[in-house]
């Protein structure tokens, strides 16, 4: 497993399909930039609107071309495979993909809309770790998925071997404390909020998984390292630069401002010995292009964290 930043990687798409040439490129920057792991087929990748096909070749072609990367002698940050669905059939499918394609552990969502109660989650989870015997770490979303996955029921799931960890974006620090507190010293809790991410570490969680890493990876690694190093002082500095990109990346629906920062940069260099930042084209609908207010304020605010923007 895995400490520190990883990086909620958003999905190339390009003419309605997956731009399999747009994601190895993203993958070898963030090898490059040392971010510590990558999430693929997450909700920042939209997975909500991916296929089932897509998403298992979306795993698939990661892990061969961490593969690649390995045996050229690169480094190669650790795998993440999202797997979940509001159907405990579905994520037991996807889930059991992604150990046959060789990812080492999934991220799992709450499932959405049908809103389970507590019992329903604990038995989901449950469901999935039995029978696909793959590490999971749960996804708790509540403003996305319509249900919290509380404090109590994360508790009795971290007593399963396979239950690995929880992303949490509940946005509750008592309830974040709660699990922090209670759960076994090896179960992981990430930050599944970027503004949050410092307050999580300070409470003892494990790192973030981010979606501003998508442009800015390495302030979101080093903050994570200096925090859980017990430098708070350099730690909130990096915290501070980052919460106005931040805000600018969630004024509307995520990824819509993720993605058209990430093509505002699209052929800039990204880091030494990587690919330029390409294109990563259009989102899929039900989700259009920003709009013109918010893309103004994205635009001023990536300038004032340093990056270089087109007018």
């Amino acid at each position: 497993m895995f400490k520190g930043c990883a990086v909620a990687l958003v999905t190339p798409f390009r003419k309605g399909e997956v731009d399999f040439q747009s994601l190895a490129a993203l993958i070898e920057i963030h090898a490059a930039a040392g971010t510590d792991a990558i999430l693929v087929s997450g909700t920042t990748g939209e997975s909500a609107t991916m296929s089932h096909q897509e998403h298992k070749d979306v795993v698939s072609f990661a892990v061969k071309h961490l593969e690649s990367l390995s045996k050229q002698g690169k480094r190669v940050p650790f795998l993440i495979a999202g797997a979940g669905s509001n159907s405990t059939r579905e994520a037991v499918e996807l889930t059991a993909h992604a150990k046959k394609a060789g990812a080492t552990v999934c991220l799992s969502i709450t499932p959405y809309y049908n809103r389970p109660t507590q019992a329903g989650l604990f038995a989901h989870y449950t469901a999935i770790a039995d029978e696909v015997g793959l590490p999971i770490i749960p996804y708790n979303v509540p403003s996305r998925t319509g249900v919290n996955l509380e404090a109590d029921t994360i508790v009795r799931l971290s007593e399963h071997p396979l239950i690995v960890g929880v992303k949490e974006a509940s946005g509750n620090t008592t309830q974040i404390s709660e699990i922090v507190r209670r759960t076994r010293d090896d179960f992981l809790v990430f930050s599944g909020d970027d503004a949050m991410t410092l307050s999580v570490l300070a409470m003892g969680g494990d790192g973030v998984i981010s979606v501003s890493a998508n442009i800015a990876p390495g302030d979101m690694t080093e903050m994570c390292r200096l925090a859980m190093a017990g430098d708070f002082i350099k730690a909130r500095r990096l915290h501070h630069k980052q919460v106005p990109l931040i805000q600018a990346l969630f004024r509307e629906t995520n990824p819509i401002p993720v993605k058209t920062a990430m093509n505002l940069l699209a052929g800039q260099a990204s880091f030494s010995g990587a690919p330029c930042w390409p294109d990563v084209g259009e989102l899929r609908s039900p989700l259009v292009p920003i709009s013109d207010a918010n893309l103004r304020h994205l635009k001023t605010a990536m300038r004032e964290y340093g990056l270089s923007v087109p007018e």
